[in-house]
């Protein structure tokens, strides 16, 4: 990364954030005193009558009638209403809470949803309640967007304002971890393993393709992830902006990974796709779609696909639906042989390296001692000068970031 240049003297400072995080300094090198996690999760519905209120809540503002939220419901229906989200974040939770207490780090975890119970106004007043009120987010998201990164920071702010404690509690969040070794990982150990099985059985590595599916989102959006041209952190981020430039920087890592174990899996041939369009049909979202490539496969002499979630930290709805659903039912259409690797969920890599990153930031680690499989890392603890705009609705108050 860029080595940080100082902000100017007029430069804004960092909203609802710490003493150490107000300044606006990328990489926050000084020991902060947290008193609190808070988990921040997506939310998901927990039974038939919950999923059409929570869409409602997932799409709120933009004004979109039951009648065609009901189109993206059958997903849920199909699972009797329920998203295993929320079971997953509790599984998280415990597992963080676990992994906290066997290093002796005395700090309580408040898990809070954007779009579903328990809410990030409730985590954030039990907190308060509890006298703690200089909290470390982790959301679980890992990459760059307006979605994954900066609506989280918007609502640490709404929530904090709209509870009073604007004044009283502030909000710091650790650094994107799409390229942490304890997030990597999975992944890694994952597509060796299915790689390895389809090799094992005989099927030329060519004949084999591994497809990084992550979430798509409007092209509008995806351009404006990451630091912006005229920031002197922006790089020239390519088509996808720095959400897709890290995507595929981390299946870069994990293909040499596995090429490293075992060799033949070097001529293997991988892509980045994406799943989960929800736009209108005239607006561009990040392409090519997963179900799309798959029917392409065979006749570029392909005979099995390792399908990798690489944008998901667990086995939400738009793995079960969008993959193991949908892309699974196209690969035996097409005649493939598939498998779905596993997401990190509460892999004890993964949850090892979410509480590395708490820490770096209680003892103020340098970042040049901060770990990562990228080039693009370390990413930045404080999100810089208008970065992940919503195209739709501009720029909103938002913590853990310097304010455009």
């Amino acid at each position: 990364m860029t080595p940080a240049e100082p902000l100017s003297e007029h430069a804004p400072t960092v909203p609802f954030a710490s003493q150490a995080a107000a300044s606006g300094a990328p990489h926050i090198e000084v020991p902060v005193a947290y008193d609190g996690i808070l988990l921040a999760g997506f939310g998901g519905p927990e039974g038939q009558d919950d999923v059409i209120p929570f869409l409602r809540n997932v799409t709120r503002g933009r004004g979109i009638p039951d009648e065609r939220l009901e189109e993206v419901a059958h997903h849920y229906r199909h699972f009797d209403g329920i998203s295993p989200i929320n079971a997953q974040n509790r599984a998280l939770k415990a597992a963080l809470e676990a992994e906290l207490a066997s290093r002796g780090v005395d700090l309580p975890v408040y898990w809070g949803n954007r779009n579903w119970a328990p809410y990030l106004e409730e985590a954030v007043q039990d907190a308060a309640a509890s006298g703690h009120s200089n909290l470390l987010a982790l959301a679980t998201s890992a990459y760059s967007s307006f979605s994954s990164c900066r609506q989280y920071r918007e609502d640490f702010a709404r929530v904090l304002d709209a509870t009073g404690l604007a004044e009283s509690v502030t909000i710091d969040k650790v650094r994107q971890f799409f390229d942490h070794p304890g997030f990597v990982q999975p992944f890694i150990d994952g597509v060796r393993d299915a790689v390895g099985g389809f090799l094992a059985d005989g099927l030329p590595p060519e004949s084999v393709r591994v497809l990084f599916s992550t979430h798509s989102i409007p092209t509008a959006d995806a351009e404006l992830s990451g630091p912006r041209e005229g920031d002197p952190h922006h790089r020239e981020w390519g088509e996808g902006g720095a959400y897709a430039a890290q995507h595929l920087a981390v299946a870069e890592v994990v293909m040499s990974a596995v090429a490293a174990e075992i060799p033949a899996a070097a001529r293997v041939g991988w892509e980045l796709v994406y799943q989960s369009r929800s736009g209108p049909p005239t607006q561009p979202w990040l392409e090519p779609d997963v179900n799309d490539v798959i029917a392409e496969l065979p006749g570029a002499g392909v005979q099995a696909v390792a399908i990798v979630p690489l944008g998901f930290m667990s086995d939400h709805m738009e793995v079960l639906w969008d993959l193991d659903t949908e892309a699974t039912d196209a690969a035996a259409e097409a005649g493939l042989r598939s498998v779905r690797t596993p997401t990190p969920g509460v892999d004890p890599a993964f949850v090892s390296g979410l509480v590395d990153l708490v820490e770096e930031r209680l003892r103020g680690t340098v970042a040049a001692d901060r770990p990562h499989l990228t080039d693009l890392g370390p990413w930045f603890d404080v999100c810089r000068p208008a970065c992940c705009e919503n195209v739709r609705a501009g720029f909103k108050p938002a913590a853990a970031g310097v304010a455009p």
